[in-house]
């Protein structure tokens, strides 16, 4: 599953689309989660845009959430801390 445990919190493994036409959750791909980013992947705005929509859907703090693997791929690892694997699956519709 893309949602796994860790201590104090869960990561995620995504599959992110930039340039998109709006920011949101499509699915599963696989074993990652498909993320559309609307932002553009130059300089880290799409792991920002990422970030932003990952906080607002789980409720926690964007500081919570750190982009561990795959900075500058498409295939990402996003540490949350403050979250349960039950919660995060909830939230994002999983």
């Amino acid at each position: 599953m893309c949602v796994r445990a860790i201590e104090g919190g869960v990561e995620i493994s995504v599959r992110a689309q930039p340039r998109a036409s709006r920011s949101e959750v499509v699915g599963l791909h696989g074993d990652q989660l498909k993320i559309r980013i609307t932002a553009p992947p130059v300089e880290g705005a799409a792991n920002t845009e990422l970030i932003k929509l990952l906080a607002k859907l789980l409720g926690v703090s964007r500081s919570a959430l750190h982009v561990v693997r795959g900075e500058g791929s498409r295939s990402k690892v996003v540490r949350a801390e403050g979250t349960t694997v039950e919660q995060t699956r909830a939230a994002l519709g999983l």
